[in-house]
Protein backbone atom coordinates (compact mmCIF):
# COMPACT_ATOMS: atom_id res chain seq x y z
CA UNK A 1 0.00 0.00 0.00
CA UNK A 2 1.89 3.02 -1.30
CA UNK A 3 -0.64 5.57 -0.06
CA UNK A 4 -0.55 6.41 3.63
CA UNK A 5 -2.90 4.63 5.98
CA UNK A 6 -5.15 7.23 7.58
CA UNK A 7 -6.35 7.10 11.18
CA UNK A 8 -8.90 9.72 12.24
CA UNK A 9 -8.57 10.52 15.92
CA UNK A 10 -5.29 10.97 17.75
CA UNK A 11 -6.35 9.49 21.09
CA UNK A 12 -5.27 6.22 22.68
CA UNK A 13 -6.92 3.90 20.15
CA UNK A 14 -5.78 5.95 17.17
CA UNK A 15 -2.24 5.94 18.52
CA UNK A 16 -2.29 2.16 19.03
CA UNK A 17 -3.56 1.51 15.50
CA UNK A 18 -0.99 3.90 14.09
CA UNK A 19 1.79 2.09 15.98
CA UNK A 20 0.63 -1.26 14.59
CA UNK A 21 0.97 -0.11 11.00
CA UNK A 22 4.14 1.88 11.58
CA UNK A 23 5.73 -1.34 12.85
CA UNK A 24 4.44 -3.17 9.79
CA UNK A 25 6.31 -0.68 7.60
CA UNK A 26 3.50 1.57 6.39
CA UNK A 27 3.36 5.33 6.42
CA UNK A 28 0.54 6.47 8.67
CA UNK A 29 -1.30 9.77 8.77
CA UNK A 30 -2.73 10.33 12.24
CA UNK A 31 -5.37 13.03 11.87
CA UNK A 32 -6.73 15.19 14.68
CA UNK A 33 -10.22 16.13 13.62
CA UNK A 34 -11.01 18.83 16.17
CA UNK A 35 -10.54 22.45 14.93
CA UNK A 36 -7.83 24.12 17.00
CA UNK A 37 -5.72 27.25 17.13
CA UNK A 38 -2.22 26.79 15.68
CA UNK A 39 -0.41 26.71 19.03
CA UNK A 40 -2.90 24.25 20.51
CA UNK A 41 -2.67 22.05 17.40
CA UNK A 42 1.10 21.95 17.74
CA UNK A 43 0.78 20.84 21.37
CA UNK A 44 -1.71 18.10 20.42
CA UNK A 45 0.58 16.86 17.65
CA UNK A 46 3.61 16.87 19.95
CA UNK A 47 1.67 14.93 22.60
CA UNK A 48 0.43 12.39 20.04
CA UNK A 49 3.93 11.86 18.62
CA UNK A 50 5.32 11.42 22.13
CA UNK A 51 2.58 8.92 22.96
CA UNK A 52 3.27 6.86 19.81
CA UNK A 53 7.00 6.98 20.57
CA UNK A 54 6.28 5.77 24.10
CA UNK A 55 4.20 2.92 22.66
CA UNK A 56 7.02 1.92 20.34
CA UNK A 57 9.53 2.28 23.16
CA UNK A 58 7.44 -0.04 25.34
CA UNK A 59 7.46 -2.63 22.55
CA UNK A 60 11.25 -2.22 22.27
CA UNK A 61 11.63 -2.83 26.02
CA UNK A 62 9.50 -5.95 25.62
CA UNK A 63 11.83 -7.18 22.87
CA UNK A 64 9.21 -6.97 20.12
CA UNK A 65 11.43 -4.63 18.10
CA UNK A 66 14.77 -2.88 18.48
CA UNK A 67 15.27 0.78 19.36
CA UNK A 68 16.48 1.38 15.80
CA UNK A 69 13.31 -0.21 14.45
CA UNK A 70 11.23 1.94 16.80
CA UNK A 71 12.96 5.08 15.53
CA UNK A 72 12.44 4.03 11.91
CA UNK A 73 8.77 3.30 12.60
CA UNK A 74 8.25 6.70 14.20
CA UNK A 75 9.78 8.38 11.15
CA UNK A 76 6.89 7.00 9.09
CA UNK A 77 4.31 8.86 11.20
CA UNK A 78 2.62 11.97 9.82
CA UNK A 79 0.61 14.21 12.15
CA UNK A 80 -2.16 16.07 10.40
CA UNK A 81 -4.81 18.60 11.34
CA UNK A 82 -8.24 18.51 9.73
CA UNK A 83 -7.40 21.33 7.34
CA UNK A 84 -4.16 19.82 6.01
CA UNK A 85 -5.24 16.16 5.74
CA UNK A 86 -7.02 16.44 2.39
CA UNK A 87 -4.19 15.17 0.20
CA UNK A 88 -3.54 12.15 2.39
CA UNK A 89 -7.23 11.24 2.49
CA UNK A 90 -7.57 11.64 -1.28
CA UNK A 91 -4.82 9.04 -1.70
CA UNK A 92 -6.04 6.70 1.03
CA UNK A 93 -7.43 3.27 0.19
CA UNK A 94 -8.51 2.67 3.80
CA UNK A 95 -9.32 4.86 6.79
CA UNK A 96 -9.83 3.94 10.44
CA UNK A 97 -12.18 6.24 12.37
CA UNK A 98 -11.18 6.41 16.04
CA UNK A 99 -12.82 9.62 17.30
CA UNK A 100 -14.42 9.75 20.79
CA UNK A 101 -17.39 7.50 21.50
CA UNK A 102 -20.06 10.15 21.00
CA UNK A 103 -22.62 9.93 18.23
CA UNK A 104 -22.18 13.59 17.28
CA UNK A 105 -18.42 13.08 16.91
CA UNK A 106 -18.96 9.96 14.79
CA UNK A 107 -21.50 11.78 12.61
CA UNK A 108 -19.13 14.69 12.02
CA UNK A 109 -16.22 12.38 11.17
CA UNK A 110 -18.18 10.17 8.79
CA UNK A 111 -19.79 13.05 6.94
CA UNK A 112 -16.38 14.65 6.52
CA UNK A 113 -14.95 11.38 5.21
CA UNK A 114 -17.83 11.13 2.71
CA UNK A 115 -16.43 14.23 1.05
CA UNK A 116 -12.72 13.78 1.71
CA UNK A 117 -12.13 10.14 0.68
CA UNK A 118 -12.16 8.59 -2.78
CA UNK A 119 -15.26 6.54 -3.56
CA UNK A 120 -13.40 3.22 -3.35
CA UNK A 121 -11.76 3.86 0.04
CA UNK A 122 -12.81 1.53 2.86
CA UNK A 123 -13.91 3.32 6.03
CA UNK A 124 -13.87 1.34 9.30
CA UNK A 125 -15.02 2.65 12.68
CA UNK A 126 -13.19 1.36 15.72
CA UNK A 127 -16.22 1.97 17.95
CA UNK A 128 -16.83 -0.29 20.92
CA UNK A 129 -20.27 1.26 21.52
CA UNK A 130 -22.29 1.73 18.34
CA UNK A 131 -23.56 -1.00 16.02
CA UNK A 132 -22.40 -0.90 12.43
CA UNK A 133 -26.04 -0.49 11.39
CA UNK A 134 -26.32 2.68 13.49
CA UNK A 135 -23.18 4.25 12.08
CA UNK A 136 -23.79 3.15 8.49
CA UNK A 137 -26.92 5.32 8.56
CA UNK A 138 -24.68 8.36 9.14
CA UNK A 139 -22.63 7.95 5.96
CA UNK A 140 -23.57 8.47 2.33
CA UNK A 141 -21.49 5.38 1.44
CA UNK A 142 -22.67 2.45 3.60
CA UNK A 143 -21.39 0.06 0.92
CA UNK A 144 -17.79 0.75 1.98
CA UNK A 145 -18.38 1.02 5.71
CA UNK A 146 -17.65 -1.50 8.49
CA UNK A 147 -16.84 -1.64 12.18
CA UNK A 148 -13.37 -2.85 13.19
CA UNK A 149 -13.14 -3.25 16.96
CA UNK A 150 -9.54 -3.39 18.17
CA UNK A 151 -8.67 -4.56 21.69
CA UNK A 152 -6.26 -2.65 23.90
CA UNK A 153 -3.31 -2.56 23.81
CA UNK A 154 -3.95 -2.35 20.06
CA UNK A 155 -0.29 -2.70 19.13
CA UNK A 156 -0.01 -6.06 20.96
CA UNK A 157 -3.38 -7.84 20.95
CA UNK A 158 -3.75 -9.70 17.64
CA UNK A 159 -7.55 -9.95 17.56
CA UNK A 160 -9.78 -7.45 15.72
CA UNK A 161 -13.57 -7.98 15.64
CA UNK A 162 -15.09 -6.98 12.29
CA UNK A 163 -18.78 -6.26 11.78
CA UNK A 164 -20.32 -5.54 8.37
CA UNK A 165 -23.59 -3.78 7.66
CA UNK A 166 -26.39 -4.98 5.35
CA UNK A 167 -25.10 -2.74 2.55
CA UNK A 168 -21.37 -3.46 2.99
CA UNK A 169 -19.86 -4.85 -0.19
CA UNK A 170 -17.80 -8.03 -0.12
CA UNK A 171 -14.91 -6.13 -1.71
CA UNK A 172 -14.80 -3.74 1.25
CA UNK A 173 -14.77 -6.64 3.70
CA UNK A 174 -11.98 -8.38 1.79
CA UNK A 175 -9.86 -5.24 1.66
CA UNK A 176 -10.25 -4.58 5.39
CA UNK A 177 -9.37 -8.17 6.29
CA UNK A 178 -6.29 -7.98 4.07
CA UNK A 179 -5.28 -4.70 5.69
CA UNK A 180 -5.67 -6.11 9.20
CA UNK A 181 -3.59 -9.17 8.34
CA UNK A 182 -0.95 -6.84 6.92
CA UNK A 183 -0.44 -5.57 10.47
CA UNK A 184 -0.26 -9.11 11.86
CA UNK A 185 -3.81 -9.04 13.17
CA UNK A 186 -6.30 -11.90 13.20
CA UNK A 187 -9.77 -10.68 12.22
CA UNK A 188 -13.01 -12.43 13.21
CA UNK A 189 -16.44 -11.63 11.79
CA UNK A 190 -19.30 -10.68 14.07
CA UNK A 191 -22.95 -9.82 13.33
CA UNK A 192 -24.21 -6.37 14.38
CA UNK A 193 -24.77 -7.13 18.06
CA UNK A 194 -24.08 -5.12 21.20
CA UNK A 195 -20.77 -6.04 22.79
CA UNK A 196 -19.25 -7.84 19.79
CA UNK A 197 -17.72 -11.14 20.99
CA UNK A 198 -14.97 -10.46 23.52
CA UNK A 199 -16.57 -7.54 25.43
CA UNK A 200 -19.83 -9.49 25.76
CA UNK A 201 -18.10 -12.55 27.21
CA UNK A 202 -15.72 -10.59 29.42
CA UNK A 203 -18.51 -8.39 30.83
CA UNK A 204 -20.25 -11.49 32.17
CA UNK A 205 -17.02 -12.94 33.55
CA UNK A 206 -15.88 -9.69 35.20
CA UNK A 207 -19.27 -9.02 36.75
CA UNK A 208 -19.41 -12.58 38.10
CA UNK A 209 -15.92 -12.20 39.61
CA UNK A 210 -16.98 -8.93 41.28
CA UNK A 211 -20.19 -10.58 42.49
CA UNK A 212 -18.19 -13.37 44.17
CA UNK A 213 -16.15 -10.78 46.06
CA UNK A 214 -19.40 -9.05 47.08
CA UNK A 215 -20.85 -12.35 48.28
CA UNK A 216 -17.72 -13.30 50.21
CA UNK A 217 -17.10 -16.42 48.10
CA UNK A 218 -13.36 -15.69 47.86
CA UNK A 219 -10.90 -12.83 48.08
CA UNK A 220 -10.07 -10.72 45.04
CA UNK A 221 -6.56 -12.16 45.11
CA UNK A 222 -7.74 -15.79 45.13
CA UNK A 223 -10.32 -15.18 42.41
CA UNK A 224 -7.69 -13.58 40.18
CA UNK A 225 -5.24 -16.40 40.88
CA UNK A 226 -7.95 -18.90 39.93
CA UNK A 227 -8.62 -17.01 36.70
CA UNK A 228 -4.95 -16.72 35.74
CA UNK A 229 -3.96 -20.32 36.55
CA UNK A 230 -7.21 -22.16 35.79
CA UNK A 231 -9.61 -20.27 33.57
CA UNK A 232 -7.19 -18.19 31.53
CA UNK A 233 -4.57 -20.86 30.86
CA UNK A 234 -7.05 -23.38 29.53
CA UNK A 235 -8.91 -20.89 27.38
CA UNK A 236 -5.70 -19.61 25.84
CA UNK A 237 -5.51 -23.03 24.19
CA UNK A 238 -9.12 -24.13 23.83
CA UNK A 239 -11.91 -21.80 22.78
CA UNK A 240 -15.02 -21.76 24.96
CA UNK A 241 -17.12 -23.77 22.50
CA UNK A 242 -14.21 -26.13 21.83
CA UNK A 243 -13.95 -26.64 25.60
CA UNK A 244 -17.65 -27.58 25.74
CA UNK A 245 -16.99 -30.24 23.11
CA UNK A 246 -14.04 -31.58 25.12
CA UNK A 247 -16.00 -31.98 28.32
CA UNK A 248 -19.39 -32.73 26.75
CA UNK A 249 -22.38 -30.48 26.21
CA UNK A 250 -24.47 -32.71 28.45
CA UNK A 251 -22.02 -32.12 31.32
CA UNK A 252 -22.45 -28.36 30.84
CA UNK A 253 -26.23 -28.76 30.71
CA UNK A 254 -26.48 -30.59 34.05
CA UNK A 255 -23.86 -28.40 35.75
CA UNK A 256 -25.73 -25.31 34.56
CA UNK A 257 -29.04 -26.69 35.83
CA UNK A 258 -27.51 -27.26 39.26
CA UNK A 259 -26.01 -23.75 39.38
CA UNK A 260 -29.28 -22.19 38.20
CA UNK A 261 -31.08 -23.87 41.09
CA UNK A 262 -28.40 -23.21 43.68
CA UNK A 263 -27.48 -19.67 42.70
CA UNK A 264 -29.53 -17.89 40.05
CA UNK A 265 -31.48 -18.63 36.84
CA UNK A 266 -28.84 -16.70 34.92
CA UNK A 267 -26.72 -19.88 34.99
CA UNK A 268 -29.21 -21.90 32.92
CA UNK A 269 -27.78 -23.26 29.68
CA UNK A 270 -29.04 -21.80 26.38
CA UNK A 271 -31.41 -23.86 24.23
CA UNK A 272 -28.65 -24.82 21.79
CA UNK A 273 -27.05 -27.01 24.47
CA UNK A 274 -30.28 -28.97 24.98
CA UNK A 275 -30.83 -29.29 21.22
CA UNK A 276 -27.31 -30.63 20.75
CA UNK A 277 -27.96 -33.21 23.49
CA UNK A 278 -31.18 -34.34 21.81
CA UNK A 279 -29.35 -34.72 18.50
CA UNK A 280 -26.42 -36.66 19.98
CA UNK A 281 -24.01 -33.78 19.44
CA UNK A 282 -22.30 -33.68 22.83
CA UNK A 283 -18.79 -33.15 21.51
CA UNK A 284 -15.68 -35.22 21.02
CA UNK A 285 -17.06 -38.51 22.26
CA UNK A 286 -19.98 -38.28 19.81
CA UNK A 287 -17.79 -37.08 16.95
CA UNK A 288 -19.74 -33.86 16.70
CA UNK A 289 -20.77 -30.92 18.81
CA UNK A 290 -20.16 -27.28 18.00
CA UNK A 291 -17.44 -28.69 15.74
CA UNK A 292 -17.46 -31.72 13.44
CA UNK A 293 -14.76 -34.26 14.33
CA UNK A 294 -15.62 -36.77 11.60
CA UNK A 295 -12.48 -38.05 9.91
CA UNK A 296 -10.25 -36.31 12.45
CA UNK A 297 -7.43 -38.07 14.28
CA UNK A 298 -8.87 -37.13 17.67
CA UNK A 299 -5.91 -38.46 19.65
CA UNK A 300 -3.48 -36.34 17.61
CA UNK A 301 -5.76 -33.32 17.99
CA UNK A 302 -5.91 -33.78 21.77
CA UNK A 303 -2.13 -34.11 21.97
CA UNK A 304 -1.62 -30.98 19.89
CA UNK A 305 -3.79 -28.93 22.27
CA UNK A 306 -2.06 -30.43 25.32
CA UNK A 307 1.33 -29.58 23.83
CA UNK A 308 0.18 -25.99 23.41
CA UNK A 309 -0.91 -25.93 27.05
CA UNK A 310 2.45 -27.42 28.09
CA UNK A 311 4.28 -24.67 26.20
CA UNK A 312 2.28 -21.95 27.97
CA UNK A 313 2.94 -23.55 31.35
CA UNK A 314 6.64 -23.82 30.53
CA UNK A 315 6.81 -20.10 29.69
CA UNK A 316 5.31 -19.30 33.09
CA UNK A 317 7.49 -21.79 34.97
CA UNK A 318 4.41 -23.77 36.03
CA UNK A 319 5.11 -27.24 34.68
CA UNK A 320 4.92 -30.10 37.18
CA UNK A 321 8.36 -30.98 38.54
CA UNK A 322 9.14 -34.60 39.27
CA UNK A 323 10.18 -35.12 42.89
CA UNK A 324 9.59 -31.50 43.82
CA UNK A 325 7.89 -32.46 47.11
CA UNK A 326 11.10 -34.15 48.29
CA UNK A 327 13.55 -31.50 47.07
CA UNK A 328 15.37 -29.96 49.98
CA UNK A 329 13.49 -32.07 52.52
CA UNK A 330 16.53 -34.12 53.47
CA UNK A 331 16.77 -37.88 53.67
CA UNK A 332 13.66 -39.89 54.37
CA UNK A 333 13.38 -41.10 57.98
CA UNK A 334 14.54 -44.62 58.68
CA UNK A 335 11.84 -47.28 59.02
Amino acid sequence: MAAPLCVIGAGRMGQGIAASYLIAGLEVSLIDLKPRAADEQARVHDAARAAVRAELGMLARLGVLSEDQADAALARLRLRARDDATADLRAARAVFEAVPERLDAKRDALRWLDEACPADAVVASTTSTFLVTELAALTAHPERFLNAHWLNPASLIPLVEVSRGPATRDAAVDRLLELLRMAGKTPVMCAPSAGYIVPRIQALAMNEAARMVEEGVASAEDIDTAVRLGFGLRFSVLGLLEFIDWGGGDILYYASRYLAGALDPRFAAPDVIARNMEQGRNGLRDGQGFYDYAGMDVDAYRMQRLEQLRDRLALLGLLPRCGSALAGAGAAPAA
